[in-house]
């Protein structure tokens, strides 16, 4: 595994797409995954985030509800 270059946060209620996204970018970067808003609003607030990569459909906190609440 190459030293990470940076920390993804990847926001998905769909497991699938979870484990996909991670196997896809895990080599380059450190990951950290949520299963929904509330989770991801939780490590956004005390994990050192570069980028988040959010779902839209979501239930509870949807992906815009989250993106408000991050801002």
């Amino acid at each position: 595994m190459n030293q990470a270059t940076g920390t993804i946060l990847i926001v998905d209620d769909t497991k699938l797409n979870l484990e996909i996204m991670k196997a896809l970018l895990q080599s380059e970067y450190a990951i950290l995954t949520a299963s929904n808003g509330l989770e991801g609003l939780h490590l956004a607030q005390t994990e050192k985030i570069d980028l988040i990569l959010l779902d839209v459909n979501m239930p509870g906190i949807d992906g815009f509800e989250t993106c408000a609440r991050l801002k």
